[in-house]
């Protein structure tokens, strides 16, 4: 039997949440909603969506807080998160990527469209790799990285790191001192359907150091990043 897979949308506006609910459900989607921020976090507690669509914009708490809260929730760390708004700033997709998003769509969007990319969303929540645990001893530090329960621990200290930024650590870590293109990142952690700004890649880079350690992430200019052991 085919996965049935759980979306949650999170809109203040009703409207946009019968349109996109509609075209899910057509589409064999398990949907359901909520109007605020405060109401998505306790459905996304009872239900553990696959994927949540979360507007930017709404009264109370609003979707950068409700994504930061939603990370901070152990049994949701694999839920794929994509902001769906009609903001298109620079600075909206910053925070929204700083706050554990995994992508951002700006409305509005035609319904094959976003059928288009909540498919490839939901591709990379079941993605698997060869080798699920990476293990990196180094002189002062000592990162183990689980991809199977989608966990870091740095010196015995689990780490709480947003989706993409764990599969993109997970990911220079698979080889060492190998140098990944930026084109290459953006293939193998956002996929070739999803488009993302030209600075979503630094804005993760820059929050993987903050967590990790500045010194094992190698910018190798005008090409792309490395890891270093040490």
């Amino acid at each position: 039997m085919e996965k049935k897979y759980k979306i949650l949308l999170v809109d203040d506006e009703p409207d946009i949440i019968e349109f996109i609910r509609y075209n899910l459900i057509k589409e064999g989607f398990e949907v359901y909603h909520a109007e605020n921020g405060i109401k998505a976090i306790e459905i996304a507690k009872q239900i553990e969506p696959h994927l949540i669509i979360l507007d930017v914009m709404m009264p109370g708490m609003d979707g950068i807080e409700t994504c930061s809260s939603i990370r901070q929730i152990s049994n949701l760390k694999k839920t794929v998160i994509t902001f769906l708004t009609a903001r298109g700033e620079d600075y909206s997709q910053i925070a929204g990527f700083e706050a554990g998003a995994d992508d951002y769509i700006t409305k509005p969007i035609k319904p094959k469209v976003l059928i288009s990319r909540i498919n490839a969303l939901l591709k990379r929540f079941t993605i698997e790799t060869e080798e699920p645990v990476y293990e990196m001893n180094g002189k002062n530090s000592r990162i183990i990285i689980n991809r199977e329960k989608y966990l870091v621990t740095k010196n015995g200290q689990d780490l709480i790191l947003p989706r993409k930024e764990f599969e993109l650590l997970a990911l220079l870590v698979s080889k060492p001192e190998k140098v990944f293109t930026r084109e290459e990142i953006y293939q193998l952690v956002w996929g070739s359907d999803i488009i993302v700004g030209d600075r979503t890649i630094d804005v993760h880079i820059r929050k993987l150091r903050e967590k990790i350690g500045e010194d094992h992430i190698v910018t190798i200019k005008g090409v792309g990043y490395k890891f270093m052991n040490e």
